[in-house]
């Protein structure tokens, strides 16, 4: 059991995207691999960034603020973003495969316990080699403490992610690529009753809900 966490921002951007209307979201590496599936399948609308910045191309920015003004009812995504579908893509092989983000904790920890999986391993893809991640490792926190049935406190939680370097950078306007508004939908916990799970289907890593 996997869990890939990021919070700011593909993991609430997805699930955003969901609440929107989204039917399945496609994780692809490259970009290259999303204008593929697009050539492929047009009518996909293709979602994500590359190092925080729009996609030349892409229909959609990775921005939960953004997404939470679409009617995305009955599509199909594709999503190519720096560090989230990096993770997905790493872990494919893992027989179960979750993602997540303090917008459905809960839920992620309600459809795991419900697995009793023996072990649960975490992916914090905000992490570097010269550190970062705080947001990702307070989600992954949380979810952990939710499993242990000794949740942590949100305020803590709230204070983690705003202080990490991650969230520095989203101080702009919502014209922005990096609005302030995204670090607000990022900090929304437990908005939504479902989790988001990998399978692999026609071999692509295609995320969906969980009720």
């Amino acid at each position: 059991m996997v869990v890939v966490v990021d919070v700011l921002r593909a993991f609430t951007t997805t699930a955003y995207a969901f609440e929107r209307g989204a039917l399945e979201i496609l994780m692809v590496s490259t970009t290259d691999e999303a204008f593929a599936l697009k050539h492929q399948y047009p009518e996909l609308l293709l979602m994500g960034e590359v190092n925080a910045f729009p996609i030349e191309g892409f229909d959609l920015p990775n921005s939960p603020s953004v997404i939470d003004t679409q009617d995305l009812r009955g599509k199909r995504l594709v999503m190519r973003s720096t560090a989230g579908t990096q993770g997905v893509v790493g872990a494919a092989h893992a027989d179960e495969l979750y993602v997540g983000s303090l917008s459905v904790a809960q839920a992620t920890a309600t459809s795991i316990s419900a697995l009793n999986p023996q072990a649960v391993t975490f992916i914090n893809t905000g992490v570097r080699p010269n550190g970062g991640g705080e947001e990702d490792i307070a989600c992954s926190n949380y979810i952990a403490s939710l499993l242990l049935a000794q949740p942590m406190e949100l305020g803590v939680i709230d204070q983690q992610v705003r202080a990490s370097g991650a969230a520095a950078r989203f101080t702009g306007s919502d014209e922005s690529d990096l609005p302030a508004s995204d670090l607000e939908y990022a900090t929304r916990v437990d908005q939504f009753s479902f989790a988001m799970k990998v399978t692999r289907k026609k071999n692509n890593l295609v995320l969906s809900v969980v009720h």
